[in-house]
């Protein structure tokens, strides 16, 4: 099957060999197992319509188990000229005749084939990302809980600023783990609708039932426009784009441990299992897993620049760089992503924290300076002469010049009997109740709201899982009537 009824040869060997590669085996282990999936439904539909008859489905779908359950083992190791689904098209028509095996694509185009086949992939690796935030998401909350009087300096500028707690900084992670499964799960929403039926980009005048292959699918819509669903990769960018955000958290989440993990900050400890050693400094313990993290965020970011530069100024139809060059980078971007959550329940999970270098740190900072400040307006003293006179006593206390505030204060004209002695890091840390802060009962709303959302989102990615494995069941009992001369569709 060199040609084609419009071409007499097929492509040259060397561009060939540079579009599909040597052997057709790459794209056999890459979209065999969605592409028989997806014709599994399109055929199932076409019986259903009366658009092929049930034998010859019948015939089809056993070599298609067949191929299957074989590792597809008669394609492997042979080229693939004009890509990995007409080879094992042909396969078909020569095994069962072009009577058979050439009515397969009867009311399709590769078009709708690969754009549903796309989100059948993305659609697993989203779920696999989604669970895995989850399970983050489930670790920072249940650390939080146990550190939340676990007090440390909270930093601003690399400079220690307020007192706040271990377990207040790990929500603020999860908060922002929060916003960015939302971002994912709604990116989400576009991998419901399924691109089958709409052909090479304009529907087709054959009387086909999208709605039975969306089913048999596990999508909860047939394709509505079928020049957006060809033309368009819009789904897979916008969940790209939800990938690089929740990467950036994680970074974050990286460069603040691998820096409170140093000596000179002593505030993490990690153990052997999560740090490497050098090959030439026999002292050193390397966490280098979170550097993994940190680099990964910029490969996010290099999948997502790659897919949308290469997607700017084509035509709004099929074109294949916009389905294939575009989207190259997506997989291995999402995959990375999935890899950069599971070493960050890893590494938050194993880190321990250690609450005397954490609170010397709050004391050598001077995190209670905002909260003086504070309590001198809650005396009557305008809050600017207030942040004057703390910030003159510290400088005092670091010359190491016996001074004390009630003397600083009375030079800066504050009457006697204002004072705001007797502030500690722990105290002042429990007191912020307000606007969000650390204290108990402020970081107790946050923690509900959380777990609130959190178990919302877990519901609605189980009953997408279970919905996905009724379809499957659904498709596989239709399957079955088919093969034994029944008609269920």
């Amino acid at each position: 099957m060199s040609g084609t009824g419009r071409l007499a040869t097929g492509l040259t060997a060397r561009a060939a060999r540079i579009v599909f590669g040597d052997t057709a085996d790459a794209g056999i282990d890459l979209e065999l197992p969605d592409i028989t999936a997806i014709d599994e439904a399109h055929l199932v539909m076409l019986v259903a319509r009366g658009l092929i008859d049930a034998g010859s489905a019948g015939k089809l779908l056993v070599e298609i188990q067949s191929l299957r359950e074989s590792g597809f083992l008669p394609l492997r190791g042979r080229p693939a000229p004009r890509g990995t689904y007409l080879l094992y098209e042909e396969h078909l028509i020569n095994t069962l005749g072009a009577d058979v095996g050439g009515v397969l694509h009867t009311g399709r185009s590769r078009n709708d084939l690969k754009a549903t086949m796309h989100h059948l992939r993305a659609r697993r690796l989203a779920l696999e990302v989604l669970s895995g935030l989850l399970r983050l998401q489930a670790v920072l909350l249940s650390i939080a809980g146990r550190h939340s009087t676990t007090v440390m300096p909270a930093y601003s500028q690399y400079q220690p600023a307020v007192p706040v707690s271990y377990g207040w900084y790990l929500l603020g992670i999860a908060e922002s783990l929060d916003r960015d499964i939302l971002g994912v799960a709604q990116a989400c929403d576009g991998l419901r609708r399924s691109p089958l039926g709409a052909a090479s980009g304009a529907g087709t005048d054959i009387a086909i039932d999208p709605t039975i292959t969306a089913r048999l699918l596990g999508f909860d819509h047939p394709v509505e426009h079928a020049a957006y669903a060809i033309a368009s990769r819009d789904t897979l960018v916008r969940l790209m784009s939800a990938s690089v955000l929740a990467g950036l958290t994680l970074s974050r989440l990286a460069a603040d441990l691998q820096l409170w993990s140093t000596p000179e900050f002593g505030m993490i400890e990690f153990p052997d299992s999560l740090v490497g050693s050098s090959s030439a400094m026999p002292q050193k313990r390397n966490p280098f897993l979170l550097e993994h993290i940190k680099g990964g965020a910029g490969s996010l970011i290099g999948a997502w620049t790659a897919a949308v530069t290469t997607i700017r100024n084509t035509q709004f139809g099929n074109s294949v760089e916009v389905t294939t060059e575009a989207v190259g980078p997506i997989w291995p971007g999402m995959r990375r992503l999935a890899e950069m959550v599971q070493l960050s329940i890893s590494v938050t999970a194993g880190a321990q924290p250690c609450p005397d270098a954490m609170l010397r740190s709050a004391d050598r900072g001077f995190t209670v300076a905002t909260a003086m400040a504070n309590r001198l307006v809650d005396q009557g003293v305008p809050f600017r002469t207030a942040h004057r006179a703390v910030g003159r006593f510290i400088t005092e206390l670091m010359a190491d010049r016996s001074t004390s505030l009630d003397s600083v204060l009375r030079a800066e004209g504050v009457p006697d009997g204002v004072s705001a002695d007797g502030l500690d890091p722990a105290s002042v840390c429990a007191a912020t109740d307000f606007g969000g802060g650390p204290g108990p009962r402020s970081f107790a709303v946050a923690r509900d709201r959380l777990a609130g959302s959190w178990r919302g989102y877990v519901l609605d990615v189980t009953n997408w899982s279970d919905q996905l494995r009724a379809a499957e069941h659904d498709r596989a009992v239709a399957v079955r009537g088919l093969i034994h001369g029944g008609h269920d569709g």
